[in-house]
């Protein structure tokens, strides 16, 4: 006798093998089935290369130079131009030599200027020495820039001869001068040695305004403005100095 089939627990079972499958009740999948296609993985997107991160950096450096450098002539030209307007009133918080009033000049003087002539005359070596001494830094520039303004208006205001008024951006002419020139002595850096060569070729001269004797030239100002840039081109290079240093101690350990 052949085997007999019960209708009744056969749709039993496929009602549970399809629940167990995840398909509703009473529907039994037909035709050949498909998955929906997976999007391809996309590969990571590569990372900037240092040149081009350091080529963007310098870009910055650049425009930031070029505009603070521009905002100080301006400056410059609108406070020449309040003093013209005043009849020159404002000279006279220029540094006066050992006076109390004076010490104000140690602030002023470097923005004041006798005239218009005077100021044109500094524009230029205001504008190539200024930016170039903020394309060594930025803080660094302005760090240089503070410490020649400072060094400068202490020294007239204790040397100055008596009685005089001492004003002018040539202060900061030679201590950016000097700094630039022996910052590439101190750090040792190629780029630095090149740039001070350069400076000195093309405003080497100016050197002889240290020199007293010229009636109307705030020598003293010169004088210390210039040792003011190379106390900033000092300082300012410690941690370059600091890592040769170590260098030379590292090679002579490994010799030894």
């Amino acid at each position: 006798m052949g085997p007999s089939f019960d209708p009744d627990r056969i749709a039993a079972l496929r009602a549970e093998l399809q629940k167990s499958a995840g398909a509703p009740a009473g529907s039994v999948p037909s035709g050949p089935q498909f998955s929906a296609p997976r999007p391809a993985p996309t590969a990571p997107a590569a990372p900037p290369s240092p040149q081009s991160g350091r080529t963007a950096a310098l870009k910055v450096l650049w425009q930031r130079a070029i505009a603070m450098t521009l905002a100080f002539v301006a400056l410059l030209y609108a406070v020449e131009g309040v003093d013209t307007v005043t009849h020159h009133d404002l000279d006279s918080a220029g540094v006066r030599p050992r006076t109390a009033a004076g010490l104000e000049g140690i602030v002023f003087a470097p923005v004041l200027h006798a005239n218009w002539a005077h100021l044109i005359g500094n524009t230029l070596p205001v504008i190539v020495l200024g930016l170039l001494t903020l394309l060594t830094g930025i803080g660094r520039g302005l760090a240089a820039t503070a410490i020649v303004w400072i060094v400068a208006g202490i020294g007239t205001w204790l040397t100055g001869a008596t009685g005089s008024v001492h004003v002018g951006a040539s202060v900061l002419v030679f201590g950016w001068l000097t700094y630039l020139i022996s910052r590439g002595l101190f750090t040792r850096n190629l780029w630095q040695i090149l740039v001070g060569v350069v400076v000195g070729l093309l405003y080497g001269s100016i050197l002889w305004g240290v020199l007293p004797g010229q009636p109307g030239i705030s020598w003293q100002g010169h004088v210390f403005g210039a040792l003011g840039g190379l106390l900033a081109g000092w300082v300012l290079s410690s941690n370059e100095r600091r890592h040769r240093r170590g260098e030379s101690a590292g090679r002579l350990a490994s010799s030894g």
